[in-house]
């Protein structure tokens, strides 16, 4: 089975599932996607009129499988690998798919206003956006710091569906609004996701677009 993962190194959704096709040891040809070039953006938006990546195709079948979340899911499903990335026992599953959510929803989602705040003309930005973005985020770093004491990976002693949220999300979040030594954690918590394979990996195949990031 070989997948064409349609993906910016840069993108931090990509990130997430690069992260969990690593994990899963999953065959793929990356597809880099300029959107900027008019044959690339309208080869996706045959794919996915939406115009967002990742979107992943099983080049066997065709199907077409879009949203970050739901395409690890699929690799789950279709390629499962040494990494269990949604637990078969009920309550494990449900703890993972919730932090997957809160990660994406609650750190990576502010931290996406602050970044598009920047992008913005100097007179069509939005402070007070950004400084509920800010207030978003250290709620919910003082969630994820009692959350998240005594375990390894985020749901618990193996690394999931929730871990390949949270590198991106906490990675991008802790540029914009750094994490503090008051949040040890956390911050430990980020520094294993750093030290962890699929992660070093796919930081490493970023580097060359980072200086990009406006943050």
């Amino acid at each position: 089975m070989t997948f064409t993962l349609y993906y910016h190194p840069l993108a931090s959704y990509c990130w997430k599932v690069l992260i969990a096709l690593y994990e899963a040891s999953a065959p793929f040809d990356p597809r880099l996607v300029d959107l900027s070039d008019a044959a690339q953006r309208d080869a996706l938006a045959r794919l996915w009129p939406l115009l967002k990546f990742p979107v992943l195709v099983e080049e066997a079948t065709g199907q077409v499988v879009a949203e970050s979340s739901i395409i690890i899911e699929y690799i789950a499903q279709t390629c499962p690998g040494p990494s269990q990335l949604l637990p078969a026992e009920p309550a494990a599953a449900l703890e993972t798919r919730f932090l997957d959510r809160f990660f994406d929803q609650q750190v990576h989602e502010p931290m996406q206003k602050h970044v598009g705040d920047k992008l913005r003309p100097a007179d069509k930005r939005d402070p007070f956006g950004v400084e509920q973005a800010h207030s978003q985020i250290e709620v919910a770093y003082d969630l994820l710091e009692r959350r998240l004491a005594g375990r390894t990976w985020a749901a618990g002693d193996t690394f999931t569906l929730a871990d390949c949220a949270a590198a991106p999300a906490l990675y991008y979040a802790n540029r914009v609004h750094p994490l503090t030594p008051a949040r040890p954690v956390l911050t430990s918590y980020l520094e294993r996701l750093h030290a962890r394979p699929s992660f070093a990996r796919t930081f490493a195949e970023a580097q060359p677009y980072l200086h990009f990031f406006p943050g």
